[in-house]
């Protein structure tokens, strides 16, 4: 690795932004980011950057000055004359706004990736985007990775039976990431039909496939207020599966999701760490599993101009 990468991090997941820069032997580079009094955010790189490959790590669940941080450090990163700046956004905020779905509302993906580019942003690198559309909004480069490879990993390690074991998508929306997974694991599939009435609340509908007796793996990009997932695993339950695992690359958690979860006929909760997880949210059946490796090979492999179509496999 020559001295012209220069990686940065914001303050929504240093963790995870020190375990990538530990996988590639190099050391986060120096800035500084203050909040002030009013709650404004100041943003300075201590070090000279001038003609630096710059990737700056910063996911941007809320709050919304995680957004804002991440802007102001790509603005600074242009003016400081980088030779190029690289947004990596481990976990992609806003990405369930991906279309004007009602009168009157905006496109708030898109609104992101808009402003990434405004303020300087050469490529955006994200994992497990809630909508792969998102990447048609941008005029710059933007490299989709997946967390698959780590996650599969993890459940092989767990020496599941395949003919006693079925993934169990919750909704349409997740079936692709599903049977992608069933298919590498030699695992049955099945898929809920699921009905949403109002944002954050969802309604089992019925379900396609067969689940009695089986050990259930309910897969899916995220979990937010976490209603997807428990209703799922109830509709597992009663379906007559023997073991419910809950799958997910991005752990939102918000709202009540910790006490869903706890009350849940949920066995295995297994996470990655694109968002922060703080002690207050990590209970005792969740595993969190780390995608530094994965980031830290697709920076290695955008800063020598090598291809990084080998992470993008669906």
């Amino acid at each position: 690795m020559n001295n012209t990468l220069k990686i940065f991090s914001g303050r929504s997941n240093p963790i995870l932004s020190k375990r990538i820069v530990d996988h590639l032997g190099l050391k986060l580079g120096d800035v500084t980011i203050r909040t002030f009094a009013d709650g404004e955010l100041w943003v300075k790189f201590e070090e000279n950057i001038r003609g630096k490959d710059v990737f700056i790590i910063q996911s941007t669940n809320g709050p919304a000055e995680n957004l804002i941080e991440l802007f102001l450090l790509i603005d600074a990163a242009v003016r400081a004359s980088a030779q190029r700046v690289t947004a990596v956004i481990p976990y992609f905020g806003y990405g369930r706004q991906d279309r004007k779905d009602q009168p009157r509302v905006p496109i708030s993906s898109r609104v992101m990736v808009d402003i990434l580019t405004a303020t300087g942003a050469d490529r955006i690198i994200s994992m497990d985007l809630h909508s792969t559309q998102i990447q048609g909004f941008a005029s710059i480069p933007f490299d989709h990775i997946y967390s698959r490879m780590v996650l599969l990993d993890k459940l092989k390690s767990l020496d599941l039976n395949p003919e006693e074991c079925t993934v169990l998508s919750p909704d349409v929306g997740s079936a692709a990431m599903g049977q992608s997974y069933a298919k590498r694991l030699g695992f049955h599939f099945a898929l809920i039909d699921k009905r949403r009435y109002a944002p954050n609340k969802a309604e089992v509908s019925h379900l396609i496939g067969d689940l009695k007796g089986k050990d259930v793996l309910i897969i899916d990009d995220m979990i937010d207020t976490a209603g997807t997932t428990v209703s799922a695993s109830k509709a597992a339950v009663d379906e007559g599966a023997n073991s419910i695992i809950a799958v997910a690359t991005h752990g939102v958690l918000s709202g009540s999701a910790i006490e869903r979860l706890k009350s849940a006929p949920i066995n295995k909760i297994i996470i990655t760490d694109t968002i922060a997880v703080s002690d207050d949210k990590k209970i005792p059946k969740m595993d969190v599993v780390s995608v530094a490796d994965v980031f830290s090979e697709a920076i290695k492999r955008i800063h020598k101009g090598e291809s990084v179509s080998a992470l993008f496999n669906l």
